[in-house]
């Protein structure tokens, strides 16, 4: 199949997919209703619950569950062929992805802006809260400990894109202050800031900036990780329309100007061809089904845990109930939000797959400086499992073959690259901000819930954790601790320092897809008491629950030998955290069949 066909025909089923599903559960599921009073109008305070609009909430939102996930996965599973991939990332986005975070965000809007754990507490039992806001702790650290070393990295690879994405900082304060002031009009503003940022982009490799990128980029990766983590407290504890609301609004118009600038310019290159002498003809390069690839695990289940966002995301749910609900002004501005940056997403992982699948066959250059055309790029790339699951290989992938759609359209080589970066790197940074502000959010309620059942120092820092800072600071620590754990096997040193988080990392791909499988049995039991359909949520639940939990254990050695089985391997902090992670997903299921079966129900009402 031509790639020009794989993209408009991917973008008119999501298209198809948001007016017709999504809308179906809008009105028959949901029954939005503009009368109620939402948690940001209820709950006002000028810092987490704030009323905005629709257009400001989705930046947010998008840039906010978007982050280096669907590049990374979608990269990464080419190696089974291009045809699994999209069949994933189609299908799950629309049938379990779009239906975990509408539901999330309705569920959390008609419970006051609570997060999903805090709502399975109410509705399922309360010990449920404890054993969510536990899994989200874990989660949220990894994450934020992480993503610090994946910037740090993206801005080695490409260093022009360092200056763009800290000066996105004061450009985002600036516009958060004229907006909630009234000063500065929407639309006007949303032009400006766009025209701004490719400012910031052209210029990133000029002159004395280009030195100052050189200069960034050589900075030890330690230094990066604390800088970013101090970012990332600020953007937590600071009200949402000053820094991380702005943020990330801008950051989706880039972000989305460019995924409209790579379909013009793979449909160019369709036409065209590639740019620049000896360049080759867009066509997948990559094969349709690849049975066994060299060194890697089988496709089932790994494809299901290797491709998590972009078709569906347990992190989602943290996002939709633990800062977008907080914004809505509307329930009606829910079905965009929340859907349609799922689909949103879900149609970026398409662009990956054809960027890795086609782009990189326009010309990939060798290590010895000669430009690789065609199928040969893409073997290149794919020699096997290890050459193409590194950071490195999967962004150097996306990146190369989405210059090449650039290129298509007379963009210098050295600015698309730029932009890139910035892609890449923006998507990352708005991730750790939002993350922060999370593990934030979940401190506070775990060191609530302390202080209700315990006394002395835990009934004084339940009171304390309604103070945004110590809570941040709480958060901060944690990724800071875990990121300064030597990576496993080795000794501590100033060169492995920041790269600690990397160590439970194996963990999260099957982690989030389990939350996503607990956030559907909540899901399940909000509309199951409130008496509306429930047989097509059934399905995405289950298998959210089976394979993820298949995936983990054949991790953990139980299953196959030899496939990621950290038991032979005797890596004992995955095993450990691994089988906690499957026990406390049987925990919730338990809990499940308990209330299902009429015993140990909750009876606190719903709101309607």
């Amino acid at each position: 199949m031509h790639p020009i066909a794989v993209a408009l025909g991917s973008g008119g089923v999501l298209l198809v997919a948001y007016f017709v599903y999504v809308r179906w559960m809008a009105r028959r599921i949901y029954r939005l209703d503009d009368g109620r009073i939402p948690p940001s109008r209820a709950l006002a305070d000028g810092r987490d619950y704030v009323a905005s609009p629709k257009w400001l909430v989705f930046g947010h939102h998008f840039t906010s569950i978007a982050g280096t996930g669907p590049i990374v996965g979608p990269a990464i599973a080419v190696t089974w062929g291009w045809g699994p991939a999209l069949l994933w990332v189609l299908l799950g986005s629309i049938f379990i992805g779009a239906v975990h975070d509408f539901g999330s965000l309705m569920v959390s809007l008609r419970n006051g802006g609570r997060t999903v754990g805090d709502v399975a507490g109410k509705l399922i039992h309360p010990r449920l809260r404890r054993v969510f806001l536990l899994i989200f702790f874990m989660a949220l650290t990894i994450v934020l400990a992480v993503f610090g070393v994946v910037v740090a990295g993206v801005f080695r690879m490409f260093p022009a894109a360092i200056l763009p994405c800290l000066l996105q900082i004061p450009l985002a304060m600036v516009i958060g202050w004229g907006l909630r002031s009234g000063k500065f009009p929407l639309f006007p503003t949303s032009l400006g800031a766009l025209v701004l940022m490719y400012g910031f982009v052209a210029c990133g490799n000029a002159g004395v900036l280009g030195g100052v990128n050189e200069w960034l980029a050589g900075l030890p990766v330690p230094v990066w990780v604390g800088l970013l983590l101090m970012y990332s407290y600020a953007a937590s504890v600071l009200p949402v329309w000053l820094l991380l609301q702005p943020r990330d609004y801008i950051n989706a118009l880039q972000l989305i100007s460019v995924l409209g600038l790579l379909v013009v310019g793979l449909v160019v290159a369709g036409f065209l061809g590639g740019s620049g002498e000896g360049a080759g003809r867009l066509e997948m390069v990559a094969p349709v089904y690849r049975a066994e690839p060299p060194g890697a695990p089988p496709l089932f289940p790994f494809l299901f845990i290797t491709v998590a966002c972009g078709a569906v995301s347990g992190f989602h749910c943290l996002v939709c109930s633990g800062t977008s609900s907080k914004q809505l002004a509307r329930e009606s501005d829910a079905p965009m939000v929340g859907a349609g940056s799922m689909l949103a997403e879900g149609f970026l992982a398409v662009l990956v797959i054809l960027a890795c699948g086609a782009g990189i066959g326009l010309g990939l250059q060798g290590v010895d400086g000669v430009t690789v055309l065609g199928r040969a790029a893409w073997e290149m790339q794919y020699a096997d499992w290890r050459s193409a699951g590194g950071l490195g290989a999967t962004v150097g992938a996306f990146v190369g073959g989405s210059a090449n759609f650039l290129g298509a359209l007379g963009v210098p080589r050295e600015m698309a690259v730029a932009l890139m970066g910035v892609f890449v790197a923006s998507f990352a940074g708005t991730t750790m901000d939002s993350t922060c502000r999370l593990q934030r959010y979940v401190i506070q309620e775990l060191a609530s819930d302390m202080g209700n059942s315990l006394l002395g120092p835990l009934a004084r820092l339940g009171r304390l954790a309604w103070n945004p800072h110590p809570a941040a600071f709480l958060a901060v620590l944690a990724a800071a601790l875990l990121a300064a754990v030597p990576p496993a096997g080795q000794e501590w040193s100033w060169a492995q320092a920041g790269r600690g988080g990397m160590v439970l990392w194996p963990l999260f791909g099957a982690t989030n897809q389990l939350l996503a499988g607990l956030a559907l049995v909540v899901l399940f039991v909000f509309l199951k008491r409130e008496g509306r359909p429930v047989a097509f949520m059934v399905g995405p639940m289950l298998l959210m629950l089976v394979v993820p939990g298949l995936a983990m254990s054949l991790q953990l050695g139980w299953g196959t030998p030899g496939i990621g089985s950290w038991w032979a391997e005797g890596n004992w902090v995955l095993v450990g955290f691994g089988t906690g992670f499957l026990a406390l997903q049987g925990w919730v299921i338990g809990e499940l069949v308990r209330w299902w079966v009429g015993r140990d129900r909750v009876r606190a009402g719903v709101r309607r």
